[in-house]
């Protein structure tokens, strides 16, 4: 600490703010444009939540469609 300030530790109070910790599994870190937009963690959660929702109805799994194996080569000319 600068020398400027003189801290009574005596009035200190232990374990004051450990109630109010929040303790998470995980931290994300957003960018400061991105937390410019959002004003707390719910309103985060929720946009993500929404997201994940839309996700799950506009994506679709992958399908491969495998091309017919005939066995033969094709006998037709190429087109240029």
């Amino acid at each position: 600490m600068p020398a400027e300030i003189d801290f009574d530790y005596s009035k200190a109070e232990w374990g004051k703010f450990a109630g109010k910790v929040v303790r998470t599994k995980s931290i994300a870190y957003i960018e400061p444009e991105v937390a410019a937009v959002f004003p707390d963690s719910a309103s985060v959660n929720r946009a993500l939540k929404q997201v994940i929702a839309l996700s799950k109805l506009t994506l679709r799994p992958k399908t491969i469609a495998k091309p017919a194996r005939t066995g033969k080569l094709s006998s037709r000319p190429v087109k240029e």
